[in-house]
C-alpha cells in the first residue's frame, strides 16, 4: 500500500487513534418507544460521576416539551428540539444544535462538556440520526457516536414490538439494549422479551435496569467492545436481516472498498447499517468501518484491538438482501483483485 502520510505515526487511513473517537466528543444516542423510561435513565446517569460534563439534546413529539424540563436540572447544558422527530425536518435542528454547542463552548457561553447525550422522540427512526453524522463532515470532525442505546419496557415491550414498526426499527439498529421496569415484570415475561430482542438483533448486548438504575459505565461504553460474539443470521418480520461477515486472514483494502462501493451503488437504500472492525493488510491496528445506506464514514485505524480476537468482523443490517448474495459479491471482487496482481 502506498505510504501517503510521511509521519511515522500515520497509516494508510491517516493518523492512528488511541481509541475510535480520538479527540472528538463522544455521543450516546438514547432511543426507545414512548414510555420506555428513557428520561429516567438519563437523569440517573447525569447524577453519577460519569455523567458530569454531559450536554443533553432532547427531542420530543408534542407541542410542549416535558422531558427537557425533567432533565434540565441535572445537566449543565440542555437543548430542546421543537415539535417533531429527528427523523424528519428537525434533523437540521440537530446539526444546528450541535454546532451551537461547540461555538458556545469555545466562547465560554456554556460550561465545558466532554460528552453529548441525544434523547430521541419515542416515535423516531434512529437511522437518519446516524446519517446526520455521516453526511456532515464538519460535524463528524467534532463528534463521534460511541453507542446507540435502545430502552425497552419489560412490561409492555413485547406487545409494542408486535404493534409498532418504529419500535422494531429502534431495536434492530441498537448497539445495546436496556430493559427498563424489570422489577415490575414477571420473570416469564422478562425471559420472553429477552428471546424476542435476541431474535430481532442478536449482536446487541442486553442490560437490565432496576428502578431506573443502570451501571453508569454501561451507558457510555463504546459499542465496538461488544463485537466479539455474533450469531450468523436473524430474520425480521419487516424484511430486515442481520448477519456478520468474519475472516481470519488480513483484508486487502481495495477489494473490500470496491465491494462496498458496488453494494452501495446497487442497493444502498437497503443497507440500514454496516459497522465493524477489519484486520487490514499493512495496518498494525484494527480499522473501524461504518456505512449507513448510501453514506460511508471515513475508515479509522485504532492503535490497538479492543480484545484478543484479531479476526475481521463486519455486521450488516439490510432489507431484503440475502446474506449469500453479499458473500458472493465480496468473494467475486476478492478473486478479481487477486487475478490482477
Amino acid at each position: 500500500m502506498l505510504d501517503l502520510f510521511p509521519s511515522r505515526e500515520a497509516g494508510p487511513f491517516g493518523r492512528r487513534l488511541k481509541r475510535e473517537r480520538g479527540a472528538r466528543v463522544p455521543v450516546t444516542v438514547v432511543t426507545g418507544f414512548l414510555g420506555a423510561g428513557k428520561t429516567t435513565l438519563i437523569r440517573r446517569f447525569l447524577a453519577s460521576a460519569e455523567g458530569q460534563g454531559t450536554a443533553v439534546i432532547v427531542n420530543e413529539f408534542g407541542a410542549v416539551g416535558i422531558d427537557d424540563a425533567f432533565i434540565r436540572g441535572a445537566a449543565e447544558q440542555t437543548i430542546l428540539l421543537g415539535n417533531g422527530c429527528l427523523c424528519c425536518i428537525t434533523r437540521t435542528d440537530l446539526q444546528l444544535a450541535l454546532r451551537a454547542l461547540v461555538i458556545d463552548r469555545e466562547r465560554g457561553v456554556v460550561p465545558n462538556f466532554a460528552r453529548v447525550v441525544i434523547e430521541t422522540s419515542g416515535l423516531a427512526d434512529p437511522g437518519p440520526i446516524l446519517q446526520t453524522f455521516s453526511t456532515d463532515r464538519a460535524l463528524g470532525g467534532e463528534f463521534h457516536i460511541d453507542v446507540m442505546l435502545t430502552v425497552i419496557d419489560a412490561v409492555n415491550g413485547e406487545a409494542t414490538l408486535k404493534s409498532a414498526a418504529e419500535a422494531r426499527k429502534q431495536v434492530i439498529l441498537a448497539d445495546r439494549f436496556i430493559v427498563s421496569k424489570s422489577d415490575l415484570a414477571a420473570a416469564a415475561a422478562l425471559d420472553s422479551l429477552r428471546r424476542r430482542l435476541q431474535q430481532l438483533n442478536p449482536r446487541a448486548g442486553i442490560d437490565i435496569a432496576v428502578g431506573g438504575a443502570l451501571e453508569p459505565a454501561r451507558f457510555i461504553a463504546p459499542a465496538i467492545a461488544e463485537r466479539s460474539g455474533f450469531i450468523a443470521e436473524a430474520e425480521h418480520s419487516d424484511g430486515i436481516s442481520s448477519f456478520v461477515l468474519e475472516g481470519q486472514q488480513p483484508v486487502v483494502w481495495p477489494a473490500f472498498s470496491r465491494a462496498m462501493e458496488t453494494l452501495i451503488a446497487l442497493r444502498g437504500a437497503d443497507l440500514l447499517r454496516v459497522k465493524g472492525i477489519l484486520n487490514v493488510a499493512g495496518c498494525p491496528g484494527p480499522v473501524v468501518v461504518q456505512y449507513v445506506q448510501h453514506l460511508a464514514h471515513p475508515p479509522v485505524e485504532l492503535q490497538s484491538w479492543p480484545d484478543q480476537n484479531r479476526d475481521s468482523r463486519v455486521v450488516f443490517i439490510a432489507r431484503n438482501i440475502p446474506e449469500a448474495q453479499i458473500r458472493d459479491l465480496f468473494a467475486a471482487v476478492e478473486k478479481l483483485t487477486k487475478d490482477t496482481n
